[in-house]
């Protein structure tokens, strides 16, 4: 289980850990992003400054209409568990978002009024 923190609007945020190419640790907080289908999303200089390996590009369909994601094998520890994922890169990514695919075999419990966020 992971505990979450809601913000200032009641944005859903989580810690999660990059591992750098050389092993090391960042913890960052992530936005839950509920209209983004995949793992993870971030700025292509965080990427670039973790030193992950590009793998792919990618077309995806954004609230603008479509554009060109590059897509980077990032290495993460997320609820104690590290994990190789595919992360979305783009130019215009301000923060960290972590997207609806965490949410496969977790159950998100979100209770604002007692101020309980939790993966479980």
């Amino acid at each position: 289980m992971i505990e979450g923190f809601f913000e200032s609007k009641g944005e859903l945020y989580f810690e999660i850990d990059l591992i750098t190419n050389e092993g090391n640790l960042i913890t960052v907080s992530g936005l839950l992003d509920t209209g983004f289908t995949d793992w993870m999303a971030m700025n292509s200089q965080d990427a670039l400054g973790l030193g992950w390996m590009l793998t792919q590009r990618r077309e995806m369909a954004t609230a603008l209409g479509e554009s060109e994601f590059l897509v980077y094998e990032g290495r993460v520890v997320f609820d104690n568990q590290e994990s190789t994922i595919p992360v979305v890169v783009g130019e215009g990514i301000t923060e960290i978002l972590l997207g609806l695919k965490w949410l496969e075999n977790r159950k998100l419990v979100v209770d604002r009024k007692i101020n309980l966020l939790v993966l479980e």
